[in-house]
């Protein structure tokens, strides 16, 4: 491998007769030679005394093909459990006891166009909700351990033996207690069904009590394979250690995805590993497609949120990412040479045994780096020069690649570029590098990095505001209406087959009782729409009330919170009722009412609601006939449109039609 490193490299060298200390212009000024290797702080790069821990990769939760932009590791996926998780519902493979769907939800086709790009992704199930009846009358997945992991099982077999599949990892409960008997029992139903392969990680949550946990107890110590850890800044504990687990940090970053979030992002990459011994990160979330004004809002590493208009953003964490992820695999080994520059940053090296090396270091300051969570405690960062020796087998690497990522100020800023090369044949393995304030370099053997190139994406538009769906399709390819967000509740596409008329293809909402929840979900179910800056809107829908008496829908405009603040949406909400009440209401849980009454209303029978909202004036029509009017709304003035249901129920929803003007 050295032999025929070095012939490439003289190779390129003859082809490319370049100056070490960069002449590629100004963006090639960080690098000098070891003329100025007494003037910098020295690191040894040293493969002699052993490599450190194995290198497990990076990833995203809800990534990418080899050697182009992010090329993530890793795809964690949510295994739906129909409840609210952040930014709304993700549908169950099993809503009841006896039934199963395996093409429910979108999380399929993504992991298998994440497997189209990259077949060596790893994939990862976590649930964060479970379906109600798991529960038997409790918000608890624990009632029936072997119930649980029988479900959670099905989940894995389903991806395999319909979508080809295989799981690597999964998770107990995000962010929730775990059950010592279940995990126990998760292992055994797995190898019952011949899935040994299948790693289990814990507990998706802090590193205690799991750690403890497992120090007690050696056939828990024994059936965990990974202590996933979230948010942990950087940082691990001694009994986490003491376990001789991988340890990951099995979620991170979740942060605003503009400079400082990638500053963020490339920071906790190389310090999970330096501080914590992490061997692998985890973003939330992969990619922002969610409307911007619920939580956490462009949150992802990219943003893709307007699906009317196909527009989307590269953002720079995903040239972050590149900088590990394109010249890393899961697999190599972290060299025990890892550590933190003199005047702030890190660095970190990585190997994979065959003469291979990649060197990543980071200066990103305090101010351009901050995650939303933990706060990060004061730190500094300047100018410096850094001198890297290679010894070892490094030490006969003839050459390094060079990509380069500068963040901050317009007239500064470059993402992911390539400079010229290290040339170390006469250097003794030793180069210096002028470090600034939040710089990214990666130092490689490998010749593969690319960049790469798409067409520039459509032009963003606002939600348009004249929008109609007749839900009429057929075999749909999602069980979704497009542009819907779930908010509490699931709201399925549904084929009528008594029904041959108008109504045939409709919007179901298919829930019958509450889930085992993660978040505050609404006692009622909300499926929210269109543009939250809308103030003026006329919306009509055809709607079906399934349950006789107790039964009841609505339609709403300037709806204002979704989420995990759902509970406490504000707008104004148009309800009917089996038993022939109507009311309107200034938030969904119905604790406003601004009006109420009685009208000819029943279940199994369509009925046509209109609701429109003008200025600080609203009005409602049942069958075209006005109903109420003239109703002084003050709070609030903009927000979304919604369909639902007073509480879970099953109810039918067709025609929708929104005109609005913002």
């Amino acid at each position: 491998m050295a032999l025929s490193l070095l012939a490439a490299s003289r190779q390129r060298r003859g082809q490319v007769m370049t100056a070490a200390a960069g002449s590629a212009g100004s963006t090639a000024a960080p690098l000098l030679l070891s003329a100025v290797l007494a003037l910098g702080s020295a690191y040894v790069l040293d493969d002699s005394d052993g490599l450190g821990r194995e290198f497990d990769g990076i990833g995203a939760v809800s990534g990418g093909g080899p050697n182009f932009g992010a090329s993530l590791h890793i795809l964690k996926v949510e295994i739906g459990g129909d409840g609210q998780t952040t930014d709304g519902t993700e549908p169950s493979h099993m809503h009841y006891a006896l039934d199963e769907n395996y093409f429910r939800g979108y999380e399929w086709w993504l992991m298998k166009e994440a497997k189209k790009r990259n077949p060596d992704i790893i994939l990862m199930g976590l649930p964060w909700s479970f379906p109600g009846w798991l529960g038997k009358g409790f918000s608890w997945p624990y009632v029936n351990i072997q119930l649980t992991a029988y479900y959670v099982v099905s989940w894995i077999v389903g991806a395999k033996h319909y979508h080809d599949l295989d799981i690597d990892y999964i998770g107990i409960w995000n962010e929730r207690t775990f059950d010592i008997g279940y995990i126990k029992a998760l292992r055994k139903m797995l190898d019952s069904h011949g899935l040994q392969r299948v790693k289990i990680i814990a507990s998706d949550n802090l590193w205690e009590p799991i750690s403890s946990s497992m120090l007690m107890d050696p056939e828990l110590l024994q059936v965990v394979d990974v202590i996933g850890a979230h948010y942990p800044g950087t940082h691990t504990l001694q009994n986490a250690k003491m376990t001789k687990k991988k340890l990951w940090s099995s979620e991170d970053f979740s942060t605003f995805n503009n400079d400082v979030g990638a500053g963020c992002w490339a920071r906790i990459l190389n310090q999970n590993y330096v501080n914590g011994c992490m061997t692998s990160t985890i973003a939330w979330n992969l990619v922002a497609s969610y409307y911007e004004e619920l939580p956490y809002g462009r949150s992802g590493l990219m943003t893709a949120q307007e699906p009317w208009s196909g527009h989307y953003v590269v953002e720079s964490p995903i040239w972050a990412s590149a900088h590990t992820t394109q010249f890393t695999q899961p697999g190599w080994y972290y060299l025990k040479t890892v550590g933190h520059l003199e005047k702030g940053g890190s660095y970190v090296a990585l190997t994979d045994g065959l003469g291979n090396l990649t060197i990543i270091i980071e200066t990103m300051s305090h101010k351009h780096s901050r995650c939303i969570r933990p706060l990060v405690p004061y730190y500094n960062v300047s100018q410096q020069l850094a001198t890297f020796v290679l010894k070892g087998s490094l030490s006969a690497i003839p050459e390094l690649q060079v990509w380069y990522s500068k963040l901050g100020k317009p007239s500064e800023k470059s993402l992911f570029k390539q400079l010229d090369s290290l040339w170390l044949l006469d250097s003794n393995g030793t180069f210096t590098l002028k470090l600034q304030e939040d710089e990214l370099f990666t130092l490689t053997t490998l010749t593969t990095g690319c960049k790469g190139s798409c067409p520039l994406p459509p032009k963003s538009q606002p939600f348009p505001p004249s929008y109609k769906d007749n839900f009429n399709i057929d075999y749909p390819f999602f069980s979704e209406a497009p542009n819907f967000a779930d908010q509490t509740g699931v709201f399925e596409y549904y084929m009528n087959s008594d029904d041959p008329g108008a109504h045939r293809f409709t919007l179901r909402q298919v829930l019958n009782q509450r889930p085992i929840t993660w978040a505050a979900d609404a006692d009622n179910t909300i499926s929210i729409i269109g543009d939250y800056q809308w103030t003026n809107v006329t919306i009509s829908c055809d709607v079906y009330i399934e349950t006789p008496e107790k039964g009841g829908v609505y339609i709403a405009g300037r709806v204002n919170k979704g989420g995990i603040w759902i509970r406490s949406a504000s707008g104004v909400f148009f309800w009917i009722f089996a038993n022939g009440l109507y009311r309107v209401t200034g938030d969904l849980a119905g604790w406003i009412i601004y009006s109420s009454g009685y009208v000819e209303v029943t279940a199994k029978k369509w009925y046509t609601l209109t609701l429109t909202i003008e200025g600080h004036s609203c009005s409602g029509k049942l069958n075209g006939k006005s109903l109420w009017e003239n109703i002084h709304v003050i709070f609030p003035q903009n927000g979304w449109a919604a369909i639902g249901t007073h509480s879970f129920q099953f109810a039918q929803f067709d025609n929708f039609h929104v005109e609005a003007i913002r």
